[in-house]
């Protein structure tokens, strides 16, 4: 898999991004899944694109996830975590 084929979602607050991050991520926090509507930055997004979510434990990736979900997106794959992540991409 390379990075190229996925959009790849750090959930993660901005500070913790600025820290670490996969190569090629983006950065849309948890709270941006949180107003009721599709962030921003996924508006112009097919609903079929892959996605993989992350953050540090897997827990707010899920969440971002299951959200996504419900605006109608079908291909979303949980992460977890930068590691697990890398690992997935690399191989």
């Amino acid at each position: 898999m390379k990075t190229s084929d996925f959009l790849v979602i750090d959930t993660r607050e901005p500070f913790e991004y600025q820290m670490d991050h996969v190569d090629g991520a983006i950065n849309i926090s948890s709270s941006e899944f949180m107003t009721g509507s599709i962030p921003d930055k996924l508006k112009d997004v097919s609903k079929d694109q892959p996605i993989i979510l992350y953050c540090r434990s897997g827990q707010r990736s899920n969440t971002c996830g299951m959200l996504l979900s419900q605006y109608g997106f079908t291909n979303l794959t949980n992460g977890t975590n930068a590691q697990r992540v890398r690992h997935m991409l690399a191989g």
